[in-house]
């Protein structure tokens, strides 16, 4: 008779677990996977043996190599505690044969970081700004050695290096649809590059006259291909501009301090925080003020939305998909959005913002 199973070596061979019951104090079982395959022969368990005795005892009629984690179920019910408890519990009769059917767990453990997966080295001054692609394959950089990096994240080396600015980088953001990037510089001109070739296309933007704090791109089902995006600047502005035209369209003025941080919401309008304590929401055809939102007792330092994640990948996601022409990709964009946006209404919010 199998007495206890608090230790593996307390198992005798598989082929010994078909035994006649010699004790009240054990329950004849059968064990069987979700299918409904029995897994040995009927066996009488001792009613202290729970959801670890039966791990090991699984592992060993199986002949795991490696032993792996298993959840029981009686009834459609999970076994955590042993027979015994469960049987006194549910009034489940002992005369009876017990089907205890087993499943695998998933094989993964969670554990904290605590070390650096890796370092990709190449600027010779401090990162003051980094920006994921849409599509999540690159990364871009920028420092204050006046350059731009991007990088490859599948092989964790550089792609190109960007130089045109002069002065510091201190902001850069991807157009939705990956193929550009614009970067912002203590010297308030901005660049925009061919994120293919690394090219610098065109002259520098320049309008601003401090430096720049922000920069957020048009989302693409708002407008295929993507061309305008918005900057924000200590000066107090914020400038719309075309990146294909390269010239600024829109000027934003009206707040009295420095606007410190700015976004392009998925609903065609843009907000501005900023050092003079209030929100400004602008509409993007003529650049009219829409609200004034107040309340902060010092600077706003920073916008988030809850739109925010759809609309920065834009009609990308795990699928990894190319896109034959812009339309598509705005069309799969405007979906994904969509599907968010009720999801969104159903909780009562949509474009929800977060200010700090």
């Amino acid at each position: 008779m199998l007495e206890t199973m608090d230790v593996e070596a307390s198992f005798p061979p598989a082929r010994d677990f078909t035994m006649a019951r010699e004790s009240t104090n054990s329950v004849m079982c059968r064990l069987t996977d979700p299918d409904g395959t029995t897994l040995g022969t009927q066996m009488y368990l001792p009613e202290s043996a729970g959801p670890k005795e039966l791990n090991q005892m699984v592992n060993k009629l199986l002949n795991n190599d490696e032993k792996l984690p298993y959840a029981f179920y009686i009834s459609d019910q999970e076994l955590v505690v042993h027979l015994g408890s469960y049987l006194e519990k549910n009034k489940v009769s002992v005369e009876k044969v017990l089907t205890i059917v087993y499943q695998p767990q998933a094989v993964f453990r969670i554990r904290p970081v605590t070390r650096c997966s890796s370092t990709i080295a190449g600027h010779n001054e401090a990162v003051l700004s980094v920006a994921f692609s849409p599509d999540g394959q690159q990364l871009a950089s920028g420092s204050g050695d006046t350059t731009v990096r991007l990088w490859d994240l599948n092989t964790q080396t550089p792609l190109f290096t960007c130089k045109g600015h002069k002065n510091w980088v201190l902001s850069i953001a991807w157009s939705p649809d990956g193929k550009h990037l614009v970067s912002g510089s203590k010297a308030g001109e901005l660049i925009c590059w061919d994120t293919q070739t690394g090219k610098q296309l065109g002259n520098p933007l320049a309008g601003h006259k401090k430096w720049i704090t922000g920069i957020s791109w048009e989302p693409v089902h708002l407008s295929a291909p993507c061309r305008r995006f918005v900057s924000a600047s200590k000066d107090g502005d914020a400038r719309i501009w075309d990146a294909t035209l390269r010239k600024c369209v829109i000027c934003l003025s009206g707040h009295t301090l420095a606007i410190t941080c700015v976004k392009w919401g998925g609903d065609g309008v843009i907000y501005t925080g900023s050092q003079d304590c209030t929100i400004k929401v602008w509409e993007t055809s003529q650049g009219k003020l829409i609200r004034e939102l107040k309340g902060h007792g010092h600077w706003v330092n920073s916008l988030a939305l809850s739109t925010e994640y759809v609309l920065r990948t834009g009609a990308f996601d795990h699928t990894n998909k190319h896109f034959s022409s812009p339309e598509e990709m705005k069309k799969v964009a405007l979906e994904r959005y969509n599907k968010m946006r009720v999801l969104l209404l159903r909780d009562w919010f949509l474009d929800q913002m977060i200010s700090q």
